[in-house]
């Protein structure tokens, strides 16, 4: 068959009747289609044919003949390409060049028709329906085509140089040229695959490979405790040879009986997960930290683990009130689903060995971790691990550690002298990739007479499967004073798949309970829920978004109704804690003329590669040019995990201490000039420590808390449809304060994505298992459904950057406490449009007609 590709003609064998994707990806090497759900749902494989869009996941490779095919490699200098860099219109980039063929084809279409108008967002939405960006960048999209079809960017740079982007990779990602783990192709590659259960619990007797080299996965006792669970793994020159091997490996299975049901765990009965001290010590967590607070175990239920103040008087208080003055007590029952990262990389880790040195390209948050983790696994000195992430295409928690990807890879590696790749398919992701476990939340609040909160109690039941460690109701200690509060953490343990850290754990499952309890005390009260909170609230920071979220125009402005359409306008608010990597390092070498900044850092979309690079330019004073960040590698100077709202505060003040140290070694003055004859000079700079020190003495898991707590008030408009059930969120107006913003076009970004999340979160998101058998049915991301373009609210980000002044540099991280009081927040102006409470997440529209029912 032939075809014409970016204006090249080939020739390509199509005899065993290919995918479009994969003879663009595979054969001709234009890896910046990527390929993602495989089900023409995410839009990441669109290419253009004869000037039209197409999903290539779902298009013939056979229909490509004697047509005209153009991949964002072909739209190289495209005004839309251009666009999405000049306006920050992506973060980890990897549905970034899906996004610039389909904006290009609809450019073409609107310049053709309009001129240099300027398209509604409404208009850019319908032409980009097909298309998913799970971190979120939305906002800078909808500006980025608006830009483009105005004309903004029709003009290429004279001096042939990209122009400037407010992130040092845009470039890259938006012409398909950023090379991700599932882009590498090594010579002698060879493709893994993972061999998984399909029983929920059973004792694997024996694995009869025959003549198929495997490698087994198992744990130590041989028992698979959730459908899904790797047993296995094999590795042959192609995925459908490999698939192939796969399936003539014999796996033996004694089959045990499973406990899949929450409420029979909750009570402790049923099937035991976990048999024995030896096997709770290794069940996973679904938090970013070890279990400090050991648990009573009592069958499949753990805990409770508390962080309560002064219980007893809490549950005094609230007993009295109960009886004495009801109209002061709010109680409910609250549920969320569990949430599934989905990152649109998948799960992926290419290993090689070479003179006995282990070499890692992965898809992870934490590559120095990853490194350390894998020596010890594979009983190798660390200097003798080399772990590279370049680009990863987004994690939100979920890719931390070493994950059953790598631990194939490297495995497989190792026994076939080979490079290897392993790369989940879809299914497996979102089976087995993570998840914020679900939860059931039972709350009680008491208001004095005085109208302040006089006790709490709060009851977390977390759902999270065989993992352990959540802590939800935890999370309330830090909120609204002083008052006697029982706060206590549930496990309730299943055989299914393990959640795992998701952007805030814990925070925005708490706060879909307290900030509903809150508003409903408001109400009780008689008081305007933004000054409740404002009074109970002592934290200064918090004080100055109340007032500023008190005097916008949509919080005074019309709302309710009685016909079928209802406007609604609800607050939430949250803080969270402020972590950071004390030892966090920074090298600064001079090559050429360039200083050269490294730090075993990653970047996933959130900007590591930028904040080092301008914090290194401001600290010399040299322009931005003479600077180049390469991040990724671990085996450079210590750096952070992406993970825990923890790396900017760590790496910004120790580039800053970086340039310090090679100013001094340079001897001042105008170090620009000093440059071009300092070849060779080296420092390393290091993560200052803050004024007054830190909260905890000794570091946990890479993560120490620092003093002071981030806060975010969050003020969401939304339309409800009470025919079909529909909640339609408008507008989301999001304060935070999280000290001075060392990158504001990227925070933005970041702030505006959490936001969307916390869309996603509220009203579609629900990860669903087979009661019966254990399964996974949101295995696919048709059934699985996370935000599109045309859900997203228009978002007002407003920053507070006081009250960090004892932090080097002035500002910690705010990538988690942007997306915590979300749900909550529309669930509030639901309420507020409608006077029926959402108790249960996700606000489905079965569940609002239901409420709504007389």
């Amino acid at each position: 068959m032939e075809f014409e590709v970016n204006g090249t003609r080939h020739a390509v064998d199509v005899d065993d009747d290919p995918t479009a994707v994969e003879v663009v990806r595979d054969r001709l090497g234009l890896t910046g289609t990527k390929l993602v759900c495989a089900g023409g749902v995410c839009g990441a494989c669109t290419i253009q044919v004869d000037g039209e869009p197409r999903v290539s996941c779902l298009t013939p490779a056979v229909g490509l003949a004697g047509r005209r095919v153009t991949t964002v490699e072909g739209l190289a200098g495209h005004p839309i390409g251009r666009a999405f860099a000049g306006e920050d219109a992506l973060q980890c980039g990897y549905c970034t060049p899906g996004f610039v063929v389909g904006a290009a084809a609809f450019f073409e279409r609107w310049r053709a028709a309009h001129g240099r108008t300027r398209p509604g967002r409404e208009q850019i939405a319908d032409a980009l329906a097909g298309h998913l960006c799970r971190c979120g960048a939305y906002e800078g999209i909808f500006d980025a085509v608006a830009a483009a079809c105005a004309g903004d960017y029709d003009n290429a740079p004279t001096d042939g140089q990209a122009p400037a982007a407010p992130r040092t990779e845009a470039p890259e990602k938006t012409d398909g040229s950023a090379r991700y783990t599932t882009d590498l192709r090594p010579e002698g590659l060879l493709e893994g695959v993972i061999i998984r259960s399909p029983h929920a619990h059973a004792h694997v007797r024996s694995l009869e490979a025959g003549d198929v080299p495997l490698v087994p996965l198992l744990p130590p006792d041989g028992v698979v405790r959730y459908v899904g669970q790797p047993v296995a793994a094999v590795a042959a020159p192609d995925r459908a040879s490999a698939r192939a091997a796969a399936a003539r490996v014999r796996v033996d299975y004694e089959v045990l009986p499973a406990a899949l049901d929450a409420r029979q765990a909750r009570t402790g009965e049923g099937p035991p997960v976990y048999e024995d001290k030896a096997a709770r010590k290794r069940a996973p967590g679904s938090g970013e930290t070890p279990q400090l607070v050991p648990a009573r175990w009592r069958g499949n239920l753990r805990g409770p683990s508390a962080m309560s103040r002064r219980p007893a008087t809490a549950v005094r208080r609230i007993t009295e009130a109960r009886r004495s003055t009801p109209e002061r007590v709010v109680e409910g029952l609250y549920t969320t689903a569990a949430q599934t990262h989905t990152p649109l990389e998948p799960h992926a880790c290419l290993a090689r060995w070479s003179d006995g040195t282990l070499h890692l390209e992965v898809s992870t948050q934490s590559v120095k971790r990853t490194a350390e983790l894998a020596a010890e696994r594979f009983g190798v000195p660390v200097e003798r691990v080399v772990a590279r992430a370049v680009h990863v295409g987004g994690g939100f928690g979920c890719k931390m550690g070493l994950t059953s990807d790598v631990v194939a890879a490297v495995e497989l590696a190792r026994l076939h002298g080979a490079p290897v790749r392993v790369v989940l398919d879809r299914d497996e992701e979102l089976t087995d990739g993570g998840y914020r476990p679900g939860t059931r939340i039972r709350l009680a609040m008491v208001a004095d007479e005085a109208g302040d909160l006089s006790a709490l109690a709060m009851d977390a039941d977390n759902d999270g499967g065989v993992s352990i460690g959540g802590t939800v109701a935890a999370l309330a200690r830090f909120m609204y004073g002083k008052a006697p509060r029982r706060l206590r953490d549930f496990d309730t343990v299943t055989h299914r798949p393990p959640g795992a850290p998701f952007r805030g754990p814990g925070g925005p499952t708490m706060c879909w309970a307290l900030e509903q309890a809150v508003d409903e005390m408001a109400h009780r009260l008689g008081q305007d829920p933004i000054a409740l909170r404002r009074r109970w609230d002592g934290n200064p920071k918090r004080h100055a978004l109340y007032d500023r979220a008190a005097s916008l125009p949509v919080w005074s402005g019309p709302r309710g109704g009685t016909g079928r359409f209802r406007r609604g306008v609800g607050v939430a608010a949250a803080n969270w804690m402020y972590f950071l990597d004390p030892v966090t390092e920074v090298e600064l070498t001079v090559e050429d003329g360039i200083v050269v900044a490294r730090c075993a850092v990653q970047d996933m979309g959130t900007g590591s590669r930028t904040v080092l690079r301008r914090a290194v330019a401001a600290g010399l004073g040299v322009p931005e040019a003479r600077v180049r960040a390469e991040v990724g590698r671990s085996d450079t100077v210590h750096g952070p995990t992406s993970g825990g709202s923890r790396t900017t505060p760590s790496l910004a003040p120790a580039a800053a201490d970086a340039a310090d140290r090679l100013r001094d070694a340079l001897g001042g003055g105008d170090i620009a000039a000093r440059l071009d004859t300092a070849h060779g000079v080296r420092v390393t700079g290091r993560r200052p420590r803050d004024r007054r020190g830190f909260v905890t003495p000794f570091t946990m898991g890479g993560i120490v808390i620092g003093r002071g707590f981030t806060g975010s008030v969050q003020v969401a408009e939304v339309e409800v449809d009470t025919r079909l059930g529909r909640v339609r969120p408008l507008s989301v107006w999001s304060g935070i304060a999280a000290g001075r913003i060392h990158e504001d076009r990227l925070a933005r970004s970041q702030c505006q994505g959490a936001v969307v999340q916390g869309v996603g979160y509220a009203l579609f998101e629900e990860r669903r298992t087979d009661p019966v058998t254990g399964r996974v049915l949101t295995e696919n991301m048709e059934d699985y459904r996370i935000p599109g373009i045309g859900d997203t609210p228009e978002i007002t980000i407003h920053f507070h950057q006081e009250g960090f002044d004892h932090v080097p540099g002035g500002g910690v991280g705010l990538g988690e406490i942007a997306t915590l009081p979300t749900a909550a927040c529309l669930a509030n102006a639901v309420h507020d449009a409608t006077g029926w409470r959402p108790y249960d997440m996700p606000i489905r529209p079965d569940r609002l007609l239901e409420g709504l029912a007389p």
